[in-house]
């Protein structure tokens, strides 16, 4: 079992930036996936960003790649989200997620664990 707890979150202007970071307390935090999701008001949960065990890999939903970027320090227990020229589309509540599993994914259904979340507000 992990317990997630996501920080960083605010207001911030159009193209500005944001780091969001997710703690992990508990065992299995390195033998877990990890995923950032967002939800917009009214909407369902939609994937972000995931990335390896190991942080070797990550995959990253179109609309964020190339102004993302996903990491992780496993002696920190942390997991990081580098959100760079924001826009107001990206207003959301961020949640982090983790998946007991070596195999990453994008659907929410198979994470295990999830944060609280965090509100980003991109004012323009």
């Amino acid at each position: 079992q992990v317990q997630l707890v996501e920080s960083g979150g605010g207001l911030v202007q159009v193209g500005g930036s944001l780091r969001l970071s997710c703690a992990a307390s508990g065992r299995t935090f390195s033998g877990s996936a990890m995923g950032w999701f967002r939800q917009h008001p009214g909407k369902e949960r939609e994937f972000v960003a995931a990335i390896s065990r190991a942080g070797g890999r990550t995959y990253y939903a179109n609309s964020v790649k190339g102004r993302f970027a996903i990491s992780r320090d496993n002696a920190q227990s942390t997991v990081y989200l580098q959100m760079n020229s924001l826009t107001p589309e990206d207003t959301a509540v961020y949640y982090c997620a983790a998946r007991a599993s070596i195999i990453i994914v994008r659907t929410a259904e198979y994470y295990n664990n999830w944060g609280q979340g965090t509100q980003v507000t991109v004012s323009s």
